[in-house]
Parts: structure tokens; sequence; C-alpha cells
């Protein structure tokens, strides 16, 4: 097993986002998951039903102890509800973390429609948490949140890329699976330009937790050494995999599998 990452985020009691997805996707993918609870929710395929937040300072103890323990080769995070514990996971990930790659999924609404950020915590994620990742992988709405850009085709997609880079992150995935078209465009912006990801639109609405899934599998990659043009080229894979082997359950924005496998290495 190869890999070590950190995972910050919130837990999904229906399982198919939040830390049940992440865990199952660095697992699949060959690495070591370990985890920081921002938050429980009662949630199913159809919405958010509640969230108890986990408090701040021991969300950083979570991360103070794994780090110092058994250590991370990446760190990431998915949903964190409010700016104490955006504050306290980037104040966490600095000082325990130093030299860890940091791969920041901004969770703003949950597939349902459910808002799973407070209004408060924009601010924060924006200037801290953001602004020291190795890499940031918002959607379309998140994106055009973040930018106060209107993103309608994939040049859009660059240009919200750009305004994003101005946060500070090294990188940035705006993922195009929001756009009305019959093919899906993922845009990746880093330091060797930019690149472009295509592939054509599976037809389903077992969907639920894709985004998570997509950035732990990145987030393996990173950890296992690969480079993040060939981990994001991985963690497509993996997930459009996921995405056509979906077992088909709940009666809304149902889960993919995430027992399907690549090959974990390439």
């Amino acid at each position: 097993m190869k890999g070590r990452v950190l995972i910050v985020a919130g837990s999904d009691s229906g399982g198919g986002a939040g830390i049940q997805a992440d865990i199952k996707t660095v697992t699949a993918l060959g690495g070591y998951a370990a985890t920081a609870i921002t938050a429980l929710t009662a949630q199913d395929t159809n919405t958010v039903h509640g969230v108890h937040p986990v408090p701040a300072d021991f969300v950083a103890e979570q991360m103070r102890v794994v780090l110092a323990d058994i250590g991370a080769d990446c760190i990431k995070t998915g949903m964190i509800h409010s700016a104490p514990i955006i504050e306290a996971v980037a104040a966490a990930a600095a000082r325990h973390g130093e030299g860890v790659p940091l791969v920041v999924d901004p969770v703003l609404v949950a597939k349902g429609g459910a808002s799973l950020l407070e209004d408060s915590a924009m601010r924060a994620l924006e200037t801290t948490l953001i602004g020291q990742a190795d890499l940031v992988t918002p959607n379309i709405p998140e994106a055009e949140r973040l930018t106060g850009l209107t993103i309608a085709k994939v040049d859009d997609m660059a240009r919200a890329a750009e305004r994003i880079h101005e946060l500070g992150p090294k990188a940035v995935l705006v993922k195009g699976g929001h756009l009305e078209s019959d093919a899906i465009t993922d845009l990746l912006s880093h330091a060797g330009g930019i690149e472009r990801f295509h592939a054509q639109r599976i037809e389903s609405r077992h969907t639920h937790g894709t985004g998570c899934t997509l950035a732990s599998a990145i987030a393996t990659g990173i950890a296992q050494g690969m480079a993040l043009v060939d981990a994001v080229a991985r963690a497509r894979r993996y997930l459009r995999a996921a995405i056509e082997a979906a077992p088909g359950l709940g009666a809304g924005h149902g889960p993919v599998n995430h027992g399907v496998t690549v090959t974990p290495t390439t």
C-alpha cells in the first residue's frame, strides 16, 4: 500500500459522498486513508436533512495526531462547514503538515441542492485554505461563486481558473460536468500550462459524490508520487468506471461504485 492521504471532510450517512466516498476511493487506488471529520450529516440520495459540525479545535486535534504519528503524503479537504473550522484546518495543515501537498475540494452545495457552507465562511475559504492549496477542484457552480463569473463554455472555464489562481493555489481543476453538452471537458490550469481532458457524458442519475471521489482519487495519485496531469487522468478514468458500474441505489442522486479498480500506479 503506497500513498498516505489525510482526508479532512464531513461524513455522509448515505455513504456516497464525503468521508465515506473518500476512504473507499483512496483504498481502491491502493493508498492509505486517514481522516479528520469536520461534520456529521444526516443525508440520503435526495437531500441533506441535517448537519452537526465538529468543534474546530477538535478537527485540528484530529489532524495533529494523525500527522504526528502516521504522517501524510497528501492532505485533501472536502466539506468544511464554517469559518472557524476552515481557519483551524488551514492553520493545522500549515503547522503540522508543512511540505505536504494540499488538495482543496471547495464543497459548497450538496448534489440535492442543500448548502454545505455557511455564508460567513466563504471569505475564510478564499483567503486561507484555497490560498495555500497545491490544487483546488471546483465544479462550474463553485467556480462561478468563487469568481463572480458566468461560465457557459470551456473558454469561460479558463477565465475562471485564471481568476481562482489569483487567490493563491498552484493549480486549478475546473470540472465541466455542469455545462450543457454531450461531451464533458475538465480544464486543468497549472505551472505547465493548461490541459483539457475530454470524455463523452454518461447519462445517469447516479452521480452522488463524484466531486469528492475525483478529488480524493487525484490526492491519492499525488500521494503516490504521480505527476499532477497523470494523477488527474487516472482519477477521471476511475470515476468514469465507478459511474458506469453504479449500483442503482436510492431514489435520488445515487452513489457510484467505489469498488471498481483501475491500475493502481499508472
